[in-house]
């Protein structure tokens, strides 16, 4: 494709200007150009020929000259401008050949008008259509493709910066989670030094997963048991008169979900648990969809919803937004003396 535009091309489109200077103007005339002698026709299609390969290069080199010293966005006064340009050194160019040569032949052939005024129209205005044209064509295909990279390069920016977030709120969460999991141990070491072992392994085994487990998504199957891990660590800090039942669905197994986006609500179901102490959490498959509920107890004492968020449930806000956009529905509110929280994934 490179060899035909730089080589046979320009060819080709200087003998279209003079095939088509010539159409105009015999049929004006009544004439036939191919009744004429040869070698003026074939004078005449060298230097169109040679006008073609001139043109094609000048323009070639206008434009690399135009997008090199473009620093802002393009704009219609950048377009008229290169227009302009680019006419103006067309006709200078056909002037420089096609109008000698011209006069040339007439003199050659004994006519006494050295230039008539409809070849001097013709000669001007016919090559200079099709510059016009040329430059359309080929200026909207580098537009076009500059908007393509401008786009790419746009989307791979959107991409890295949402992997950036993506990054900051997992690290952000880590810290969060590994504080309420210490603070449980702190608590349990006065009193139960093996108890506290046993919750410094499970502890371990939560981080370990965190470390090692962060591929992009996990099986359903994985992170519940990641979960029931953390649900076992609480349990150890929690009161006897907790009240706390756990169900997960049998079918939830392969299915691919990103990793830790149940925790938050969890997390917070035995923050803030209070009054009656009970706790329910399901997962389980409704319409196609994993549907995940969180409800606990709250203290009597609670004034409004607000205190129940913060980092967590921000955190999970953003990442779901980020991960399932479109796909997701995350409600939470409470209701006298009880809190819910109900997410729903497609997954």
């Amino acid at each position: 494709m490179k060899f035909f535009r730089k080589y046979i091309f320009p060819e080709l489109y200087g003998l279209l200007v003079y095939f088509t200077i010539r159409l105009l103007h015999d049929t004006d005339l009544g004439q036939h150009f191919w009744k004429r002698d040869f070698y003026v026709n074939g004078i005449e299609m060298a230097c169109s020929i040679l006008v073609g390969y001139l043109a094609i290069y000048l323009f070639e080199w206008l434009f690399r000259y135009y997008d090199s010293h473009r620093g802002a966005p393009l704009s219609y006064r950048d377009v008229v401008r290169e227009l302009i340009i680019l006419v103006g050194v067309n006709l200078i160019l056909v002037n420089v050949v096609f109008v000698p040569m011209d006069m040339a032949l007439h003199v050659t052939q004994g006519i006494d008008e050295l230039m008539p005024w409809a070849d001097v129209a013709d000669i001007n205005m016919i090559p200079t259509l099709y510059a016009i044209i040329y430059y359309g064509v080929a200026r909207s295909s580098t537009w076009l493709k500059a908007y393509v990279n401008n786009k790419m390069q746009l989307e791979k920016l959107t991409n890295d910066q949402l992997e950036t977030e993506l990054k900051f709120l997992k690290a952000q969460y880590h810290p969060h989670f590994l504080f309420n999991a210490l603070n449980t141990i702190y608590f349990q070491m006065d009193e139960d030094v093996p108890g506290a072992k046993k919750s410094t392994e499970l502890l371990s085994s939560l981080l370990r997963y965190q470390l090692y487990d962060q591929q992009q998504q996990v099986t359903v199957k994985q992170e519940l048991e990641y979960l029931e891990n953390y649900i076992r660590l609480q349990q150890i800090r929690a009161s006897s008169r907790m009240q706390l039942n756990v169900h997960f669905d049998e079918r939830l197994n392969d299915q691919l979900i990103y990793p830790l986006l149940l925790l938050p609500l969890v997390e917070n179901a035995f923050k803030y648990i209070g009054g009656a102490y009970k706790i329910t959490i399901d997962g389980s498959i409704i319409d196609g969809k994993f549907v995940f509920k969180v409800y606990n107890d709250t203290p009597a004492n609670m004034k409004a919803p607000d205190n129940y968020s913060g980092i967590g449930l921000e955190n999970l806000s953003r990442r779901l937004q980020l991960l399932y956009p479109g796909k997701h529905q995350l409600n939470t509110g409470r209701e006298n003396d009880h809190y819910t929280a109900v997410l729903e994934l497609n997954i």
